[in-house]
């Protein structure tokens, strides 16, 4: 399996060779090969800076000469007319570097931004916000790191670190207990350390999970908040809990009251905003 360096390395290369293709030639028709300046990262909306670090990585590949000076890093407010960095460097190299590195910060401080957003209301409660599976193809790695840098945490990277059984893996499955039991015991013929959790559609689920037990997270997917705190009484503190599915901003509260440890957020990732930017001569 690829490492996070690997496929960010494999990310870069693919969107080089999508956007310039056999050359620039906008670029190449009009700019000496031999001049030089510099560029401005120029904030034009409030938020939550994220992918500078992703940036320099950009900058670095295209062209190992072109020089970063960072004013502001990753996770840090910023507010429009902000610089967040100086980029110096052949002329050609900027032009041809702006788009992807844009695209990419772009997207990666909406998220963070977006996560702040929900970290926020959740403030005084133990409940955190996870991101899910609804990411860009090719960017998941990105796109949750930029969940962490808002404050967010990390469910699942992909199929392989954990085992989650949704609805559709139980009725395939032919219920609540077999698909756990042939969970644990793929696990142990496989000799694979993954964590186990099993979503539950109802309180009868629920306890179907608590019986066979040996499971790490119950998933409480469409409950109502009334439902919710029923469910983290049942549960008692024996496994952790999440709850999932239709829930809102403005309900986000109500959910964490109920005391569940998570709340997943599609959201968070699969219709999110970029923050507003550009990449400016000066």
């Amino acid at each position: 399996m690829k490492s996070v360096e690997e496929l960010v390395d494999s990310l870069i290369d693919l969107a080089f060779s999508e956007d310039i293709g056999d050359g620039d030639h906008t670029t190449l028709c009009c700019i000496p090969a031999d001049a030089m300046g510099k560029s401005k990262l120029l904030i034009k909306e409030e938020g939550i800076l994220a992918g500078i670090e992703i940036a320099k990585e950009v900058f670095h590949r295209f062209d190992p000469e072109m020089q970063v000076e960072v004013f502001i890093n990753d996770g840090a407010h910023v507010k429009a007319g902000d610089v967040a960095m100086i980029v110096t460097g052949k002329v050609q190299s900027l032009l041809q570097t702006e788009r992807l590195m844009l695209n990419i910060m772009q997207r990666m401080s909406g998220i963070a931004t977006m996560t702040n957003k929900y970290v926020k209301k959740l403030e005084g409660t133990n409940t955190r916000v996870l991101d899910t599976r609804k990411t860009t193809p090719g960017m998941r790695m990105l796109e949750k790191q930029a969940v962490k840098i808002g404050g967010g945490v990390n469910h699942r990277i992909g199929l392989f670190d954990m085992i989650l059984l949704k609805d559709n893996h139980v009725d395939f499955a032919g219920g609540i207990d077999k698909a756990i039991t042939r969970a644990q015991e793929y696990c142990k013929q496989h000799n694979k350390d993954l964590k186990i959790e099993i979503e539950v559609r109802n309180f009868d689920e629920l306890n179907q999970a608590l019986a066979v037990g040996g499971i790490d997270r119950i998933m409480l997917d469409n409950f109502t908040p009334a439902d919710t705190r029923k469910a983290v009484e049942i549960i008692g503190g024996r496994y952790e809990t999440e709850s999932s599915g239709g829930i809102t901003f403005d309900t986000l509260r109500d959910y964490a009251e109920c005391g569940v440890d998570f709340i997943s957020v599609g959201a968070l990732t699969h219709s999110v905003k970029g923050l507003d930017m550009s990449f400016k001569a000066c």
